[in-house]
């Protein structure tokens, strides 16, 4: 049985109206929306190599969540910056959101760890 073209004019616009209602989800560190076609990623509050495996998760733009990583080692993760207030509250990371929040939603951009933090991890054998 063939649908009416009414139907079909009804069922579409259902659709549309639903994709418009959609809103993008925020990224909780930079505020902007995190648009489909976005590089994202899921930041675990508590690194899971410190017992976070089970533990809260928060969706971040790919670039928000290599900015973490890029300053921070997964110890100093867990033991002072376990929250998005805290990682918001570090000067780091605040100049970092102040700089992304200009970018538009989808932008991405490679992120390398900083000096400070190379310098202090231990050598590799």
């Amino acid at each position: 049985m063939k649908p009416s073209a009414r139907r079909v004019e009804k069922a579409i616009a259902a659709v549309e109206a639903a994709a418009a209602r959609r809103v993008p989800p925020l990224c909780p560190l930079c505020g902007r929306p995190i648009p489909p076609d976005a590089k994202s990623s899921r930041h675990h509050l508590t690194p899971r190599l410190k017992g976070g495996t089970h533990m809260g998760t928060v969706r971040l733009h790919q670039i928000c969540h290599s900015a973490i990583h890029a300053r921070f080692s997964e110890t100093e993760l867990a033991k002072r910056l376990a929250d998005v207030e805290s990682l918001k509250a570090d000067p780091e990371i605040a100049a970092f959101i102040e700089w992304v929040q200009a970018k538009p939603p989808s932008f991405h951009a490679p992120t390398r760890m900083t000096k400070e933090r190379r310098a202090s991890r231990k050598p590799r054998d």
